[in-house]
């Protein structure tokens, strides 16, 4: 091939003078001006976890782990007894899930028989664990679904795979 290069080769242009310096700054200090950092996602947000233990975001979470019924999990505590134990331990909950120590409970496996023949294997949440997954699934889907394409279906509050397949169709 020789010296020649070939039509899709690119040649790069350096400035002859800086080579190999780092740039100067324009301020005289020794570093480059910057672009402000900016989050780069809902999620970075300061205060998440104050968001999630607010008043009104626990009695909807409450709420709705109570609509949703469901099995003790593997402490045994039912959805109707969630209510007393959270009046007695919440400020201790609260200060662990704040501080970042909660620790969920392990989950109990149920096997569900299936129509068809076999099992299929179920893990069940403790209800404390239910109720705090709630009330960060609430404030988590807040922040991220405004984000999300108007084609998106999947997991969505108010969307279902029968929509997406009505609309793909149309």
């Amino acid at each position: 091939m020789g010296n020649e290069r070939s039509k899709s080769q690119l040649t790069l242009a350096f400035a002859e003078d800086d080579r190999g310096e780092a740039p100067k700054s324009l301020l005289g200090g020794t570093e480059l001006p910057v672009a402000k950092r900016m989050p780069k996602s809902p999620a970075t947000m300061d205060h998440l976890m104050e968001e999630i233990c607010e008043s009104e975001n626990l009695k909807q979470a409450l709420k709705r782990v109570r609509s949703n019924k469901g099995s003790p999990g593997p402490d045994g505590m039912t959805v109707n007894e969630l209510s007393k134990y959270l009046r007695k331990h919440w400020p201790e909950i609260r200060e662990r899930f704040l501080l970042g120590t909660y620790d969920p409970k392990p989950v109990k496996r149920v096997v569900i028989p299936k129509d068809g023949g076999g099992e299929r294997l179920l893990g069940v949440p403790s209800v404390l664990d239910r109720f705090i997954q709630q009330a960060t699934m609430q404030v988590l889907q807040r922040m991220w679904d405004p984000t999300f394409s108007d084609h998106s279906y999947g997991f969505r509050p108010g969307r279902s795979a029968h929509q997406a397949i009505a609309k793909a169709q149309s």
